[in-house]
């Protein structure tokens, strides 16, 4: 049966009922489910860089051992969004919701107890498995099941969630160092905080329905719409989030025209126009993109130790730079609901370009904590942006798919990263590392500007043609 194309998009009424409800309570469980969830991957990115003295002191770890140490978990999660993202068009979102942080929680555990660098190493390549899964998973899911118009407000919501993680974790790290509390040292804690509070999540996480928008798309129709009830009948919360829509986008919940019903598409859709050259532009994106993100997140402390301040301070100055993570997507917010995100995205994008020269520049405390502020501030913005944007961008039965291999690339990016930009740091200085960022930047900026389509409280039936 071949399907035939309409001027008008094709929206199913199951995807329409979605985008036309209001805020529900439902909707802010799986917020601050999502959101919660997410504060333990970032946990996980950051990590790293946070322990890698403390390592280095107790392993002797020096050249590639420690390298190897700070990409393992990278490795891990690169393999983990690039596998469970097509496992999760398969078996849904909820479900692998649920796998990924249980696997994420058992490896973390072991490897607080680790005995050995070997051992700590393989512990945390695994973990990164689960953990690897999370943003593609939570991406797709918010992107499957809130309306349109609130889309990226409330989105945004469950990625501030996660950044508290980024200051979190700087400030127990710089109250932990040289620390053993219960004869157990301060980095093995920080593992084990991290598995603990996942498994909390993951109880959190098992009431959430799955998304009916999936359901639909893979034939599960009576399903779909017993999941839809859950959004349905649930109470609208009593103040709804306002939108900001331009008069030139089309209002959700538009009448559609049907379309002849050709059955789930298949990874071979991802081919044709237009998903092939948004899956070439995703790809560009993410092997660039964590130059500027993770580059900054894990060498921060480093850089400022080979610039001659000490193992405290570096920490301390970190610990206060990272308190822009959360800042940046508290301002993401206003942002994302206000202006359309691939424009933010390239705006963003430059002025960490700036910033991140700024940083590495800086000899004054005050400024190189100014610049590291405004550098993580700048950056949520921009990664809150994109995380939306990604997912918008491709049909519902690929979405996780399409989103897991591209972003599977930024996670292969920062595991090889220390490889890179740590022997660059040694023979070139700071100002040669972030002139790199900073071209990395440009480059992201020019492959969105050009290549990425205009999204912002359009349908995902609208954006994604069949």
């Amino acid at each position: 049966m071949t399907a035939y194309r309409d001027t008008a998009p094709a929206i199913s009424p199951v995807a329409q009922r979605l985008d036309l409800l209001p805020v529900t309570r439902t909707h802010r469980r799986v917020v601050v489910a999502v959101g919660l969830g997410l504060f333990f991957d970032m946990y996980e990115v950051f990590l790293a860089g946070t322990i890698s003295g403390a390592l280095t002191k107790e392993f002797g770890l020096r050249g590639i051992g420690l390298s190897v140490l700070l990409s393992s978990a990278f490795l891990g999660m690169f393999l983990g969004a690039a596998v469970i993202g097509r496992i999760t068009d398969r078996v849904g979102r909820r479900r692998m919701f649920l796998l990924s942080l249980a696997w994420y929680s058992v490896w973390s555990l072991l490897g607080a107890f680790a005995p050995s660098a070997g051992w700590l190493v393989a512990c945390r390549f695994l973990a990164g498995i689960g953990v690897g899964a999370e943003y593609p998973v939570s991406d797709t899911y918010l992107s499957d099941v809130l309306p349109a118009r609130f889309r990226g407000r409330l989105a945004a919501w469950a990625y501030t969630c996660s950044y508290f993680a980024v200051p979190a974790l700087g400030f127990l790290s710089l109250a932990l160092a040289d620390r053993s509390p219960l004869q157990f040292a301060g980095w093995r804690w920080l593992l084990a905080l991290g598995a603990l509070g996942a498994v909390f999540v993951l109880f959190l996480r098992r009431s959430l329905p799955e998304s009916p928008r999936w359901l639909e798309a893979t034939g599960r129709h009576r399903e779909a719409q017993a999941e839809l009830a859950a959004f349905e009948d649930a109470p609208p919360l009593r103040r709804q989030p306002k939108i900001v829509i331009s008069a030139a986008r089309t209002a959700p919940g538009t009448p559609s025209t049907p379309v002849r019903s050709t059955g789930p598409l298949t990874p071979k859709a991802l081919t044709r126009a237009p998903y092939r050259r948004r899956l070439g532009m995703l790809a560009v994106f993410h092997l660039l993109q964590t130059f500027g993100y993770y580059g900054f997140g894990t060498l921060a402390a480093i850089v400022l130790t080979a610039r001659g301040y000490t193992v405290q301070h570096s920490l301390l100055y970190t610990a206060l730079a990272f308190l822009g993570y959360p800042l940046g997507s508290l301002l993401s917010i206003p942002l994302i609901a206000r202006f359309e995100r691939k424009f933010l995205i390239v705006g963003s994008v430059l002025a960490m370009a700036a910033l991140g020269l700024g940083f590495a520049g800086s000899v004054l405390p005050a400024l190189i904590v100014a610049c590291g502020l405004a550098f993580t501030t700048v950056s949520n913005i921009f990664s809150n942006a994109y995380h939306i944007y990604q997912a918008e961008i491709f049909p519902t039965e690929l979405r996780a798919s399409a989103t897991g291999w591209t972003y599977a690339l930024s996670r292969m990016t920062t595991g090889l990263m220390p490889f890179l930009l740590l022997p660059l740091l040694e023979a070139r200085g700071p100002g040669s590392v972030f002139l790199v960022v900073a071209t990395a930047m440009l480059i992201v900026a020019a492959d969105i500007a050009l290549l990425g389509p205009r999204t912002s409280a359009r349908s995902l039936e609208e954006i994604n043609p069949r």
